[in-house]
């Protein structure tokens, strides 16, 4: 009888730990799916920060999962989080993911970075050079010799002001490099210590606006002839313009370039969830509460997106006709 019991419990604890292996697919069911999802967004004065909070208020809301967003050092340094699962989704640029995807530019050391899926494209990131309203530099060519910030160590900016100076024979050890966030630049052009800084975000920047609304500022435009010279190198660009009075003290439209901002998730999360995710938060762009929101279109939600996209999110898009 004693080994009858024995035996009845064992396949009882088998039975109870197969259901518990492959039972539901809910939000937190996959053997891979956290307990709660950390969104990687930016810097505080950035986009990505305010956007993903809306984001992950909607998750929260419809997806059956707790979100945050937290800080961080934006696109590079959010494949990395992903990569080691301290972060579920991330904001990251189009041309950022490309390079992670084939260990280039600042992922060679890392190799190529296959843990991460493509959940979406956002809307253009413009690629901004701001001045205080007052400064003598009128050209990307009068940044030689001049304190000039780059964005946060490994992000996004950085790459894109190296391209961008390449473009006009520049380097940075033509400049006085500064790696700062695109809240610490404002500041520090506030306070005369930096003479201009390259962001990369969609307008309006928050840490732009409010540098205009106390120190006043100037966005310096790409030549046309350069701008093509980017574009024919670096195809992820765009060329874009900002429209007249995105800023207070710049009246006039400011041509530069873009690339594009889009959404990664752990390729390791189920399809369920992500679903459920991408459906939380396309479902609702009209209450992310950043006016870039406005730019999300289901029609363009693949456009520039290069790499492949998680199944969740696929599953929701083809049920929407998006091609």
């Amino acid at each position: 009888m004693k080994k009858r019991g024995f035996l009845l419990s064992f396949v009882l604890l088998v039975t109870m730990s197969l259901v518990a292996a492959c039972g539901g697919n809910s939000a937190s069911s996959g053997n891979n799916d956290p307990s709660q999802l950390v969104i990687a967004t930016g810097g505080t004065g950035g986009t990505y920060y305010p956007l993903g909070g809306g984001m992950a208020d909607h998750i929260t809301k419809n997806a059956g999962i707790t979100a945050t967003a937290q800080a961080t050092g934006a696109s590079a340094e959010n494949i990395r989080l992903l990569r080691d699962k301290k972060a579920d989704i991330a904001f990251t640029q189009n041309d950022i993911a490309e390079y992670a995807s084939k260990g280039t530019n600042m992922f060679q050391q890392d190799g190529k970075i296959e843990a991460f899926q493509a959940l979406g494209a956002l809307y253009d990131e413009t690629i901004q050079i701001v001045v205080s309203a007052d400064s003598n530099i009128k050209n990307v060519a009068d940044l030689k010799g001049k304190r000039v910030s780059v964005g946060a160590p490994g992000s996004g900016t950085e790459v894109n002001a190296q391209q961008i100076l390449e473009a006009y024979g520049l380097t940075f050890d033509d400049t006085k490099l500064q790696r700062l966030s695109f809240a610490d630049s404002a500041k520090a052009i506030q306070d005369g210590q930096l003479d201009a800084a390259f962001q990369t975000a969609g307008t309006p920047t928050a840490a732009i606006t409010e540098l205009a609304a106390t120190t006043g500022v100037k966005i310096i435009p790409i030549d046309a002839d350069k701008i093509d010279a980017i574009i024919a190198k670096y195809p992820f660009y765009v060329k874009t313009v900002v429209p007249a009075n995105t800023y207070q003290t710049v009246p006039e439209e400011v041509t530069t370039v873009s690339v594009k901002s889009m959404l990664l998730v752990r390729a390791d999360l189920s399809e369920d969830l992500v679903y459920k995710v991408t459906k939380a938060i396309f479902e609702n762009t009209d209450k992310l509460g950043h006016a870039k929101a406005k730019e999300i279109k289901m029609e363009s939600v693949l456009a520039g997106v290069s790499i492949p996209i998680h199944p969740g999110a696929k599953k929701y898009f083809d049920e929407k006709g998006v091609k």
